[in-house]
């Protein structure tokens, strides 16, 4: 997921470095502890071929926002996609989200993440924010 982002676009998203994969493994599994927070894991013979990850958030006046469930990440394993596998999590995490009590579900794409919003859109999802970046210093 971070070297995609990186690869859309390396001034706006962070390079993955050599321990990024362990690093983001490890936190990724410390949020299941978190109450208001949902991670799903899909598999396919034992083997890990996607995720999604969510969460309640409360009130965002920066993003003049009520309550909210977040996706964050809904993530399949490129050999496994096109099979359904990213809508059967997207589901499930909607309605995680709404049996925790969240009365809608925002969630970012990248701006060149166009499978992705073609499954968003497909699932319901309309758009709302454009997040637009400018560089300060010369690249």
């Amino acid at each position: 997921m971070v070297r995609t982002h990186h690869d859309f676009d390396p001034l706006r998203f962070v390079p993955a470095g050599p321990g990024t994969e362990r690093g983001y493994g490890s936190w990724l599994a410390s949020q299941t502890k978190e109450p208001d927070v949902i991670v799903l894991v899909a598999e396919q013979d034992g083997e890990v071929v996607g995720y999604a990850y969510a969460g309640l958030e409360g009130h965002d006046y920066m993003a003049l926002r009520g309550p909210a469930g977040a996706l964050y990440d809904v993530i399949v394993d490129p050999a496994h996609r096109g099979r359904g596998v990213g809508r059967q999590l997207l589901d499930a995490a909607i309605a995680a989200l709404k049996t925790k009590g969240a009365p809608r579900v925002v969630l970012s794409t990248a701006q060149r993440n166009e499978p992705a919003q073609r499954l968003f859109e497909r699932a319901g999802f309309r758009r709302t924010m454009i997040e637009m970046t400018r560089e300060l210093e010369e690249q």
